[in-house]
Order: C-alpha cells, then structure tokens, then sequence
C-alpha cells in the first residue's frame, strides 16, 4: 500500500498538490486495504493516516498495518480531518469531486486547506494493474465462466428472465463470487434491443435471442462477460447481426495490442457494423477498463483519448439492437501485457442454440 500511495503522491506532486483526501470506497481500498466506506484517508509523502469510528478500529487495525489510525467520532468530523492535515502540513489537497456529495463538499470548505479537484488523476494510478491484481481478475472471470456453463443446462423456453437472472446469481457465489459487481443483465426477444435491460416476467420463447451481461467480484475485482444465446432458432435477420457481432469482436481482439489507441480500437469493430449498415444500431463505446469497478479507465469509445499501455484491462463488447426486434452483444474481458494481451473469458462465443 505505501508503493500506491508513494505513487499517487508522485502524480499529484507535478500538479503542485501536496497532499490528498480520499473518500471513494473504491479508493480507499485500493489505498489502504480498508474494505468500508466509513472513513477517511489524507496522505502526503511522509504520512498516511485513516480516520474512522470506533466501529472499525479492530478492522483498520488489520486491513491497514501501513496507515496511522485515527479513531474519529460516528460521523467523520471536520474539526478531525483538519487536526490531522495541520499536523501533516498539507496546505494544497487534492480530492474526489467526482465521488463527493454537495454536502459533504460544503462541509469540507472549512478545512484549514486549498482543495482542487483531481478524481481522473487520483483514479488514473489505479490503471496498471500488478500481478496480484490480474490474478484476482483472472480467478473472477473463471467464476463467471463456470457459471454460465452451468447456467446453459438450466436455461429453457417458458422461463422468465428474473428466473434466469436469479440462477445465475446463485451460480456465481455457488462457485466462489463475493458478490455481483453490477446487477445481472438478460433480455430475451425484443428486450434484447435494450443495452441494460433489467430482467423482468417475459418468458423465454422460441426463436428468442437472450442477451446475458453479467459479472462478479473476487477479492474486490470485477469481471464482466455478455453472451448472447438462442431459444431454438432465431430468424434470419438474428442470425444476420449475430455473425456481424461475432465477426467485428473477433477483429477487435486480432488488432488488440499495447500501445494502440483506444479510439483505433474502437473504430475496427465499429467499421465492421457500419460497413454491414447497422452502424446505427451500435450506439454505445467497444470498452472500458475493469478493476475494482466495473467501469474505469481506460474507455474505447469513437471519442476517446486514452492509449491501451500495458497493464491496463478493457472489455470488448460490440452490439447491435434492433428496437422491437432484439439484440446481440458478445463481451471479452482483456489485461493488456508487454507484447499482446491476455483473454480471461473462456466461454463459447459461436452461437448456442438451447
């Protein structure tokens, strides 16, 4: 922990900051193991500190042996963050706007400090992943994979998609999830036009597409895959933008290298829609980075300046949806390395026919 936080002081020391206040749940485990959102880091480069109550002392203790604790009142108090940046010297601190309610904001103005917003640079060291990160990624790709090819033997037409939704989520903690890392996504026949559906009381039908998004978290590490199967065989024009999917995710990940843009990324799997006159039906970005959320840096999107340098994840899910008419999405989770990228998705993306 003290080599991230070593390293976001680097980052933020060109920007003239000299200290920072984290307050993301996602930050602050990233920063010091601390796995609640109850409490408050500030860390400069001589010192890091966490302040939180009573009720998780024992836990800081143990999760955070790098960090100073500071036992706090309930409710983090002003007065107590400001003892500490006084006692640190902090006089220009960096924080998250992004993730800071107004409130706590305007609280946060009585602070004896200059704050200056810097969310994308302090979520920005979080983008190289280490080993210890890739394998937890791994081992939550392989528990999503295992659930869905158990979910294949239940799946059946006369099902509800809350029904499919509700087995896949007991799957994925049967073989080792600590929890979903975003709600699960299916959308059957014309539903499947819906990029996030929420899976509701529509059942299963023959000839139905049912587009399955879905994810866990191992160690705080998200995985996120989409399927796309078939209940009975689909009609023509579902096997037309199917073989359009498949073929443009497959032309993503045979140019994914390091180094390349994101937007270049983007564009091979887009031009590949496009050229087949669907290019309007693919309206969201090819991926994002993954980590411990879901969605972080970087972002492959047509408006995107980010570069895929080793180390970093990203998705890469191409789409089509045709409003009344249904949808396809296939999805690969990726770890960019020194000389290509590794795949954690291992299941089948050839067209299941249930």
């Amino acid at each position: 922990m003290k080599q991230r936080c070593d390293k976001l002081i680097g980052v933020l020391a060109p920007l003239g900051v000299d200290g920072a206040i984290i307050t993301s749940k996602t930050n602050i485990r990233y920063f010091s193991g601390f796995t609640s959102d109850e409490a408050v880091l500030v860390i400069n480069k001589d010192r890091r500190v966490l302040l939180t109550d009573f009720r998780y002392i024992i836990q800081a203790k143990e999760q955070s042996p790098d960090f100073e604790i500071v036992e706090t009142s309930r409710a983090i108090a002003v007065d107590e963050i400001s003892s500490v940046l006084e006692e640190m010297g902090v006089k220009k601190c960096a924080f998250e706007d992004g993730y800071l309610t107004v409130r706590a904001f305007n609280s946060y103005q009585a602070l004896p400090v200059e704050l200056v917003p810097h969310t994308p640079e302090i979520d920005r060291v979080r983008l190289v992943k280490n080993e210890y990160e890739i394998e937890c990624l791994k081992k939550a790709q392989s528990i999503a994979d295992a659930a869905f090819k158990e979910l294949l033997s239940f799946i059946r037409e006369g099902q509800t998609e809350k029904e499919v939704a509700n087995e896949l989520d007991h799957l994925l903690r049967k073989h080792g999830a600590d929890e979903n890392s975003f709600d699960t996504i299916v959308g059957s026949g014309p539903n499947g036009a819906l990029p996030h559906a929420t899976p509701g009381q529509r059942k299963l039908q023959k000839g139905d597409l049912v587009v399955i998004d879905f994810g866990c978290k191992y160690n705080g590490y998200c995985s996120d895959m989409t399927r796309t199967v078939a209940i009975g065989e689909p009609c023509g024009e579902l096997k037309k933008i199917y073989g359009i999917v498949r073929e443009a995710q497959q032309a993503a990940l045979d140019a994914l290298k390091p180094n390349m843009s994101a937007k270049e990324l983007d564009g091979v799997a887009r031009s590949i829609i496009s050229k087949a006159g669907y290019g309007e039906c693919f309206g969201h970005s090819l991926g994002h980075g993954f980590g411990l959320d879901i969605h972080e840096a970087p972002y492959a999107s047509s408006r995107s300046a980010d570069t895929l340098i080793p180390g970093c994840t990203i998705t890469v899910e191409p789409g089509i949806y045709i409003e009344g008419l249904g949808g396809v999405r296939i999805e690969d989770d990726c770890v960019l390395t020194e000389d290509g990228f590794i795949n954690l998705a291992h299941s089948p993306k050839d067209m299941i026919v249930i």
